[in-house]
C-alpha cells in the first residue's frame, strides 16, 4: 500500500496498474532494438554473401540513424498532437513490415530501403515512452519508471545478440529477420489491446489515478497549444543534455552496430561466442540502468537529497565510466577488452536512463514529445556518425584502436557540455499560459 499527504489529504493506492505499463514500454522498446541489431549480428555473414567492403557497411549501419535522427523532431509534433496510443500503434505496424521484409531481399538496395523505412517507423519510440511515463508515474518514481523502458535497450542485447547469432548459426539470417518480426506483432498487438492514457484507461482504479495525479505529472494540454520549438531551442540546459547525449550515443551506436564484428574481426571469435561475449557488457549495462539510474537515484530522492543534483551527479559520472571504451584500445586481449567494454556500457547506461527521465521532467506541459525529438535527433547524429567513422577507420588501419580513442574524445566533449552549461535540472516555464484540459 501506498500513501502520499499532500494539503492534509490522504492520497491512498492498493493497486499498481501502472507497473503494467511500465513493462509494456519496457517490452516496446525490447523489441524495438531486436530490429535494429539484427544487422548487426548477421554483418559478417551478409558482407560475405554480397561482398560487402567494411566502409559499405558501415554506411548501411548507419542508414537506419538517418532517417530516425530526421524524424525525432517532426515525430515529436506529431507525438504531442495526437498522443502516444495512436502514433505508437501506427508505427509499431510499419517496422513489423520493414523488418519482416528484409528476409526476402537478394541486393543492397532493397536493404538500405527497408532500413531507411525502419528508421523512419521507430524514430518516436523513445519520445512516445517518455511521454507516456510522464503520464504514467508521477515524478517520484519517474526514475525506475524511465530505466523499465531505457534498460530494456540494452537488455536487448543481451538477450537478442545471442537468440540472433543462434538463429543465424542454425538456420541462416533471413530466418532471423522473420523471428524479430514475428515478437514485433507481439507486441504491436499488447499495445494496441492495453495502452490508453491514465485519465481514459478503464483498468486503471480512481484511487491509482488519484494516486498517480498528486504528485507533478505531465498533463495535457489542448493540440497545438504546448510550447514552441523555437522557443524551447533557446533553452540552454536543453542543449547541454542534447550535446551529452550525442556523446555517449557515439560510444553507445559503436557498440551496438560494430561490437559482434570487433569480436570476430580482430579477437578471431565465432558467431556464437561473440554473440554470447558481447551480451555481458550489455547485461552489466541493464543491471547498471535499472540499479543505479533507476532505483538508487529514486532512493537518494525520495530520502530527502537535491534531485537536480543527484540526477546531474549521476549523469557524470556516468559519461565517466564511459571513458572506458579507451582502454579497449590498449589490449587484444578478450576478457580484458570485455571488462572495458563492460565499464563503458555500464556508465552509459546509468547516463541514458538519467538522460531520458528528463524530457519528462524539463518540458512544459504538452510538449515533451517535442522535448524528446529534439534531445534525440541532436543526441542521434553521433549515431548516424559512430558506424560510418568506425568503419572507415577499420578499412583504413584494420584495426578498431583508433575508432575506440575517437569514441574517449567525443565522450569527454559531452561530459563538458554536462558540467559547464546544464546549470539546474528544473521545469522549463510555459511559453505562455496554456489552457489545461480537464
Amino acid at each position: 500500500m501506498e500513501k502520499q499527504i499532500e494539503l492534509g489529504k490522504v492520497i491512498t493506492t492498493k493497486k499498481k496498474f501502472r507497473y503494467w505499463i511500465g513493462l509494456l514500454l519496457g517490452f516496446g522498446c525490447l523489441v524495438n532494438y531486436f530490429d535494429r541489431i539484427n544487422l548487426t549480428v548477421a554483418g559478417q555473414v551478409l558482407m560475405d554473401e554480397l561482398s560487402i567492403s567494411p566502409a559499405m557497411f558501415g554506411i548501411l549501419l548507419s542508414s537506419f540513424s538517418w532517417t530516425y535522427a530526421l524524424m525525432q523532431i517532426p515525430m515529436g509534433v506529431v507525438l504531442d498532437r495526437i498522443g502516444v496510443k495512436w502514433l505508437n500503434r501506427v508505427c509499431s505496424i510499419v517496422w513489423i513490415f520493414a523488418t519482416g521484409l528484409t528476409a526476402f531481399i537478394s541486393g543492397l538496395l532493397p536493404l538500405f530501403i527497408l532500413r531507411l523505412s525502419l528508421g523512419v517507423a521507430e524514430a518516436p519510440a523513445f519520445s512516445a515512452a517518455s511521454k507516456a511515463t510522464g503520464y504514467w508515474f508521477p515524478l517520484k518514481e519517474r526514475g525506475f519508471a524511465t530505466a523499465m523502458f531505457d534498460m530494456s535497450s540494452k537488455l536487448s542485447n543481451v538477450i537478442g545478440v545471442p537468440m540472433v547469432a543462434f538463429i543465424i548459426a542454425k538456420w541462416g539470417w533471413r530466418e532471423a529477420f522473420l523471428v524479430t518480426a514475428l515478437i514485433s506483432i507481439v507486441y504491436c498487438v499488447w499495445f494496441w489491446m492495453l495502452y490508453r492514457d491514465p485519465e481514459e484507461h478503464p483498468r486503471l482504479s480512481k484511487e491509482e489515478l488519484d494516486y498517480i495525479q498528486s504528485s507533478d505529472v505531465q498533463r495535457q494540454v489542448a493540440p497545438g497549444e504546448g510550447s514552441g520549438l523555437v522557443y524551447l531551442m533557446k533553452q540552454r540546459k536543453l542543449w547541454a543534455l542534447a550535446i551529452g547525449a550525442a556523446a555517449y550515443n557515439y560510444s553507445f551506436f559503436l557498440f551496438l552496430t560494430w561490437l559482434p564484428n570487433y569480436l570476430m574481426r580482430e579477437l578471431h571469435l565465432d558467431i556464437m561466442k561473440s554473440g554470447l561475449y558481447t551480451a555481458i557488457p550489455w547485461a552489466c549495462g541493464a543491471l547498471s540502468s535499472i540499479l543505479i539510474g533507476g532505483l538508487l537515484v529514486d532512493f537518494l530522492i525520495k530520502r530527502g537529497f537535491d534531485p537536480s543534483k543527484v540526477r546531474k551527479l549521476f549523469l557524470t559520472i556516468g559519461m565517466l565510466l564511459g571513458l572506458a571504451v579507451i582502454g579497449a584500445a590498449t589490449t587484444k586481449d578478450t576478457q580484458t577488452a570485455i571488462i572495458y567494454f563492460s565499464i563503458a556500457v555500464s556508465g552509459i547506461c546509468i547516463a541514458s536512463t538519467i538522460n531520458w527521465s528528463m524530457p519528462s521532467i524539463l518540458a512544459p506541459n504538452g510538449s515533451v514529445g517535442t522535448v524528446g525529438g529534439f534531445m534525440n535527433f541532436i543526441g542521434n547524429l553521433t549515431a548516424i556518425a559512430a558506424p560510418i567513422v568506425t568503419g572507415f577507420i577499420v578499412g583504413a588501419t584494420g584495426s578498431f584502436s583508433i575508432a575506440f580513442v575517437v569514441a574517449g574524445v567525443v565522450m569527454l566533449i559531452g561530459i563538458l557540455s554536462i558540467t559547464v552549461f546544464l546549470g539546474r535540472i528544473e521545469k522549463i516555464p510555459d511559453e505562455d499560459k496554456k489552457v489545461i484540459l480537464d
